[in-house]
This record gives C-alpha cells, structure tokens and sequence, in this order.
C-alpha cells in the first residue's frame, strides 16, 4: 500500500494511492498515528480497501499533501551513515551510529515550503531513506528487526550547519527547525519494496543533479539501525528514524554552498516517489 495524508483547509485526511490514483479514506476513522499503527492499522485498512474498493471517493486534481505520517513521539536521525558522506565533510567514518533526534515540529509535507530559519546562514540539504516503525520496539535483535517496520518514506533532512556545528552542544539545534522535516509523498508499506539495501536516492537543487547515491552503500544497513536505536530508547508505532544521506551536500562542498530564498530542492528514492520544495526567507 501507499498511504497518504492531505490537506482540505485545516484539516489533515488520511488516503490512499491506487494504481497512480489518489483516493480519501476518511471514512475508515483513523489517521495514521501511534494508536493506527500500535493496532494492526494496516492490515485493517487493507481489508477495508479491498471490501470497498470500488467504492471509495476518487480525489479529483491533485491533492494538497501532508506529511504521511501524523506526529510521531519522535523523528530519530542517523548521522555519518554513508562513507562518502563523512570523507566529504571531514569527518571519521563512525564506529557506531551517531544518534539525534529531530523535533516533531520540523515535520511537514513533501511539497511544503521550507523556512529558513531566523538568522540562517548555511541552510543545507539532505536526501534521506526513513524508516516507519509499525510496534513498540525495545532491545530487538537485528535479525528480527524487519519485524518491527511497518514501511519506508521518503526524507529531506534540513540541516543549518552553523547552528548544528559552530554553536556548541548537540546538532539537534541545528536540525528541528520548522519545516526542517519534508516527508513523503507517501508512506510504502514494506511489502511494496523488494530489497530496501539497494535503493537509488537522489536530490537536485535548481535542477542540477547534487546527491546521487544508493543504499546499498550504508555504513550500517536498515535491520542493523533498527535493532541499535533499539538499545537506547523504545520506539513506539509511528516513530521515524532517518537513516543518513550520501555525498552531496552542501556543507562538503569547495566552496561550500547554502540554501537561499527561491531554490527549488527535488528529491527521491526508488519506489518512494519524489518531493519538491521551494526555499523562503524566514517570515514571522
């Protein structure tokens, strides 16, 4: 499956793409949230897809998306987690995982604006491959890791570099800014996605080709980062763990290079879809 959310003015609708088409699934009941996911929420939806099918209310033009998934308890990042990436921005390849969190408040939809924040130097780009826990998780085993995901969606991890790495403290500062967190357009049920070690993921900014890598290059694979975050907090139905970006960004670059108002960031990743958005100044 491929489930959405979108927008009907305030309110966020949860729905569903079939065969390229965009339906509401409102009259299901559920959003696709913690207490959706904590009870079988998929594979009642699929039953309630599959008996109605025929029936559900067909979205006319293009819907207005939202993040696929409603506010988890946490968004939880994985730094350095491809080699080119930490040799382009100087850093050692990491031993373990680099864990932070990213605020649940950064979270937006895939065509959504992105705001740089205020006083915002070196707001960077970062295309993502994240991971929708589907049950609570504490101490998994990687080999039962996979157990524990209930599908894949599409990340743009928003960096500012200054507040991240010349401020002092955690880089969490520097990644939970509004609308630092596009996600989607959908979120893929895990079925869906044949081998998850070997997606292409890409992003452009302005329509030239920045990031272009694959997952099968992944200092620690998916299981193993499932089972890892495992270790050191529970992972509730919902939760979002962003899994690192390759090579170029723009904090590796010679001379480096930042957001500005009016660039356009596009990005994928194989049987994900793609997500477009437009940088603004900040606005109060």
């Amino acid at each position: 499956m491929k489930l959405i959310r979108f927008r009907e003015g305030s309110k966020e609708k949860p729905g569903i793409i079939i065969n390229e088409e965009y339906y509401d699934l409102s009259s299901f009941g559920e959003d696709y949230d913690e207490k959706f996911f904590e009870n079988d929420g998929l594979v009642r939806l699929q039953e309630f897809v599959n008996q109605r099918k025929q029936s559900l209310p067909k979205l006319q033009g293009t819907p207005h998306l939202a993040s696929p998934i409603a506010r988890p308890s946490k968004i939880v990042c994985i730094g350095l987690n491809y080699i080119d990436h930490a040799r382009e921005t100087n850093a050692t390849p990491p031993s373990e995982p680099v864990i932070f969190l990213k605020s649940t408040t950064a979270l937006c939809g895939p065509f959504d604006d992105v705001m740089m924040p205020k006083n915002s130097k070196k707001t960077d780009w970062e295309v993502e491959l994240a991971v929708v826990i589907g049950k609570k998780a504490s101490y998994v085993e990687e080999s039962d890791a996979m157990n524990y995901i209930a599908g894949y969606c599409l990340h743009n991890d928003i960096s500012e570099r200054e507040f991240q790495l010349e401020r002092g403290g955690t880089w969490d500062k520097g990644k939970g800014c509004d609308t630092f967190a596009p996600l989607g357009p959908s979120l893929v049920t895990k079925d869906e996605i044949q081998d998850v070690g070997n997606l292409r993921l890409w992003l452009k900014l302005n329509g030239k080709m920045m990031q272009d890598g694959t997952t099968s290059n992944l200092i620690f694979n998916v299981p193993f980062v499932v089972a890892y975050v495992s270790q050191y907090m529970t992972l509730l139905p919902g939760d979002i763990i962003s899994t690192g970006t390759p090579a170029g960004v723009g904090l590796g670059m010679n001379p480096q290079l930042y957001l500005k108002e009016g660039d356009v960031m596009e990005l994928g990743i194989d049987g994900l879809g793609t997500s477009r958005q437009t940088v603004r100044a900040y606005k109060s």
